[in-house]
């Protein structure tokens, strides 16, 4: 989480910056600190692609942060659950082990909870409980992941249409000025590159949240499978 939080205090001091009050006029390149050579290429950009591509950043970090939240808290200790759930089991039968289950949060407690809860109809209604619910819980852990995947596509694509634009500007001002000199095109083109920075740079945020997500919805379902097997497995010696 201090990786996560580093991060957003990076990208805030990026974008949110840019609405604050600008610095002085007669600051010098050399005297800009970092902070304000940000918020001056911000505002360079262009309000308009610059201001979708924050909407895009905020929206993805938005929805990369509650993924986050979720998936930390629905993490749990599979195998001190599967240990207890066995002990209920054996010592109080379906009935303790559905109150261990009711008492721990997370997704595998969940599932066990709704095996158990048809373990009396045998242990085949109980494997398909499981299998079933496990779907319910995948899609919960799921839920908004591809939303962040089309702002990582978003960003870039928006930044290089910015792009393009800013070069239509420079080659209008060539055909207006009639002329080629740097200082008649410089403007389109730094435009266009900004954009596409900036583009990239949301783009690259949003995807080491996404890669983190996505690892994580794969830890859990992987333990969620295996004390899958485990329940059934127990439920197939009680009955016994």
């Amino acid at each position: 989480m201090k990786k996560v939080v580093n991060v957003l205090s990076v990208t805030g001091f990026m974008f949110f910056g840019a609405i604050q009050s600008t610095f002085a006029q007669d600051a010098t390149a050399e005297s800009r600190t970092f902070h304000q050579e940000l918020k001056l290429r911000f505002i360079e950009g262009g309000p308009v692609f610059m201001g979708i591509v924050l909407v895009a950043l905020i929206l993805g970090l938005a929805i990369a942060i509650e993924r986050i939240i979720y998936l930390n808290l629905a993490t749990t200790n599979t195998k001190k659950l599967v240990a207890d759930v066995d002990e209920a089991l054996s010592s109080g039968g379906v009935e303790a082990a559905k109150e261990v289950c009711r008492n721990t949060k997370g997704p595998v407690a969940s599932i066990f909870y709704q095996g158990l809860d048809r373990a009396d109809e045998g242990v085949e209604s109980a494997e398909k409980a499981v299998v079933s619910y496990g779907g319910v819980q995948m899609g919960l852990l799921e839920k908004n992941v591809s939303w962040l995947s089309l702002f990582i596509a978003l960003a870039p694509m928006l930044g290089f249409m910015g792009t393009v634009i800013g070069m239509i500007g420079a080659f209008d001002a060539i055909a207006q000025a009639n002329d080629i000199s740097p200082s008649v095109v410089a403007v389109g083109i730094k435009v266009a590159l900004l954009t596409t920075v900036f583009g990239l740079v949301v783009a690259i945020i949003l995807q080491v949240f996404y890669n983190y997500i996505v690892s994580k919805i794969d830890s859990i379902v992987n333990n969620m499978e295996d004390a899958s097997i485990q329940l059934i497995d127990m439920l197939v010696k009680f009955k016994k």
